[in-house]
């Protein structure tokens, strides 16, 4: 893989860890709801497509929008109680900010709780620019926010790289056609993304740092 000048984050298990916030609101959410919590593992699992898709799985149709509401009211405080940076995160994204190198992140998560988490872990400074699903009109794998971020930032596909921690985020490199780096220990496990070939993977993301053009 050669050296690049973009490097595109995703949010959670990738440089944040708001999955407790998640779990606790999710929790609060079904407790109102007069229903069973659920285990921290299965809530982990789930993240990663947006909260309206996750929370689908865990509340019956007909009272989504009741649901959704109670959660992300929840949420806004969860966030800035409950997110933590991954190790190291902080370190890595001033040393490629030093470096002149452009900043972005790709998430799902909708717009106003990507800078609720960046503003609480004082990362928002380093981000050129954050395409997040219900701004941009597309959610993962669509490599739709992938091309918003390099149409704005005018960089070729080959100069930059986008890193993930799920499966969807590699699929999402790969219908873009744009390399990709593959961190362990968030939500999705080394084998699920075998069978990606456009990928490096990683344990640490100052791992990331050799790839600084």
């Amino acid at each position: 893989m050669n050296t690049k000048k973009l490097f595109i984050f995703d949010l959670d298990g990738t440089i944040a860890d708001a999955y407790t916030a998640i779990w606790k609101s999710l929790n609060f959410t079904r407790k109102r709801f007069g229903l069973e919590p659920v285990s921290y593992n299965e809530s982990k699992r789930k993240v990663g497509r947006g909260d309206r898709l996750f929370m689908e799985m865990f509340f019956p149709n007909d009272r989504m929008d009741e649901a959704l509401d109670i959660y992300r009211k929840h949420h806004k405080k969860a966030l800035v109680i409950y997110s933590k940076q991954k190790k190291n995160a902080k370190k890595v994204l001033n040393r490629l900010h030093k470096k002149s190198c452009l900043l972005a992140i790709a998430s799902n998560r909708p717009y106003y709780f990507t800078k609720v988490i960046l503003k609480a872990l004082d990362m928002k400074k380093y981000f050129n620019i954050m395409a997040c699903a219900d701004k941009i009109g597309s959610v993962k794998p669509d490599p739709g926010m992938l091309y918003y971020i390099l149409r704005k930032l005018h960089v070729k596909i080959q100069d930059a790289v986008f890193i993930g921690d799920m499966d969807i985020d590699m699929e999402t490199a790969k219908r873009a056609k744009m390399d990709a780096v593959f961190i362990t220990g968030g939500s999705s496990s080394l084998n699920s993304v075998k069978k990606y070939k456009n990928k490096k993977v990683i344990r640490s993301l100052e791992e990331v740092l050799k790839l600084a053009s």
